[in-house]
């Protein structure tokens, strides 16, 4: 009878290692916290797309965009711990939404468990070709001269997209008129159509729209120029010293997701984020790849909570 009842008390310590040997079952759901389109929701399509190759089971994004990226966050922090609703995070879910917004749905540290980080990319600067611009320092020449008359997109108020554009801004004394949408997506299609003329968003996003000539780049906002478009400037080079802005991507599970699960699912991130196919294809956008073990991130995270924090405090940003 003592031996049934050791053999009975491990067996649920048994139970997740088992689902984690059968894993995945059934396909999975990727949660994109933006509107379809724009550089987080390519991202998020890349990724799955790997990973259905790679895993043996279909990865569908489904894309739950506003609040800037907390809806969908919120969506995946509350989902079923079991390995099969994943969140595309980012710079927004993760360290600009806590440190702008006063209350979220979800707790960003508390309420995820890390799984990788996939890469890094900048923000570029870009403006629609009828504004009579060509390089930064015209652009800030212009928007002087023009106070109030050049409409910006974003992906929402507080979004980095906002927040780049913001930090330009007081850093320039330059005017500019926001307008926020739900999502870098119907941002930019207003930004092709001219309905808005300027923008800075993931490059990710934007780099084949900057080849073809239907958007002009004027500036990255990283320390260094990216290989991709090695013509376009830093905007650092381009007269406004100390300007740096790095957006990243990663992926989270639910808190609870078992271990064992968090840790296959970070192997099959490393694996595709290391194979020679995907870090050509996120080359071609712009991005570094930058694959990273659980605890990495979850360091990560906390660095960037603090740096976003001490930005929103010392710019007294907000958002509701």
């Amino acid at each position: 009878m003592k031996k049934l009842f050791c053999l009975l008390a491990f067996v649920p310590c048994l139970v997740p290692l088992v689902h984690a040997q059968n894993y995945p079952a059934r396909p999975l759901r990727l949660i994109v916290p933006t509107a379809p389109g724009g550089g987080t929701d390519f991202t998020g399509r890349l990724v799955a797309a790997k990973l259905s190759e790679t895993m043996g089971q279909q990865v569908v994004v489904e894309n739950r965009g506003g609040g800037g990226g907390s809806v969908g966050a919120d969506n995946a922090a509350k989902a079923t711990a079991d390995g099969y609703t994943l969140l595309l995070g980012s710079i927004a879910t993760h360290a600009v939404n806590p440190a702008l917004y006063k209350k979220l749905p979800y707790d960003h540290l508390k309420d995820f468990a890390s799984v990788s980080l996939i890469g890094t990319v900048p923000n570029a600067l870009v403006v629609h070709p009828s504004l009579p611009v060509k390089s930064m320092q015209e652009f800030i020449t212009y928007a002087k001269a023009n106070p109030g008359k050049i409409n910006y997109g974003s992906s929402g108020v507080g979004s980095p997209p906002h927040l780049s554009m913001e930090l330009l801004r007081s850093m320039t004394g330059i005017n500019l008129v926001h307008v926020p949408y739900k999502g870098a997506g119907p941002a930019l299609a207003d930004l092709l159509g001219g309905q808005v003329q300027a923008m800075c968003t993931s490059l990710a996003g934007l780099i084949n729209f900057v080849k073809s000539g239907r958007v002009r780049a004027l500036g990255v906002t990283t320390a260094k120029r990216n290989p991709q478009l090695p013509d376009v400037p830093t905007i650092v080079e381009s007269g406004v010293p100390g300007y740096e802005v790095t957006i990243w991507y990663a992926v989270f599970a639910p808190v609870a997701t078992p271990k064992a699960i968090v840790d296959k699912l970070n192997a099959e991130m490393v694996k595709a984020l290391n194979s020679s196919e995907m870090k050509e294809r996120m080359a071609l956008q712009g991005m570094d790849p930058a694959p990273s073990t659980p605890a990495e991130l979850t360091a990560f995270v906390k660095v960037e909570t603090a740096k976003w924090a001490k930005a929103a405090k010392d710019s007294g940003a907000t958002a509701e």
